[in-house]
């Protein structure tokens, strides 16, 4: 039967401890999740992270346990929901901002053509009205989204 990753009376190193080429402590914090049995999986691993990147892996595995302690259910995946969610609602602002800046553009360009019109030679019967000079926005809508649940980063940990 295997015990922390190693055979019973047989003290053979883990996976990782032998592929680093050091003595494996009885209490090698390795040994459960590389065993000796299986050496390529910590081969993998080592392989496929360079030391560059070793911090940034470290950080990650901080942020998601911290997330996973204050968030036991959904963990960073809420977090992302969260966040995509945020991302969602301020596209949408943005696209309906950007809408009505093209609808006054259009507006704007319109007035504009409609009083050189009436400054024109050619059209004096045409007058401007008094209302044509105040732009009146078509719709109406407010763009403020509650922010009391953005207050808090979700990043901090």
């Amino acid at each position: 039967m295997k015990e922390s990753g190693r055979k019973q009376g047989a003290p053979s190193p883990c996976a990782a401890c032998k592929l680093l080429r050091r003595r494996c402590a009885q209490d090698c914090v390795f040994a459960p999740y590389f065993p000796a049995d299986e050496p390529q999986k910590f081969a993998n691993v080592h392989k496929e992270l360079p030391v560059h990147q070793r911090g940034d892996a470290v950080s990650s595995m901080v942020y998601e346990a911290n997330a996973r302690v204050r968030d036991p259910v959904y963990g960073c995946v809420g977090a992302i929901s969260s966040l995509q969610q945020q991302i969602d609602i301020l596209q949408t602002q943005l696209a309906l901002a950007q809408a009505e800046v093209v609808h006054l553009r259009v507006r704007q360009t319109a007035s504009f053509s409609n009083n050189n019109q009436v400054l024109s030679p050619t059209s004096p019967t045409n007058s401007a009205s008094p209302s044509s000079s105040k732009l009146k926005p078509i719709y109406d809508m407010d763009l403020v989204v509650g922010q009391a649940h953005y207050e808090e980063s979700m990043w901090t940990c």
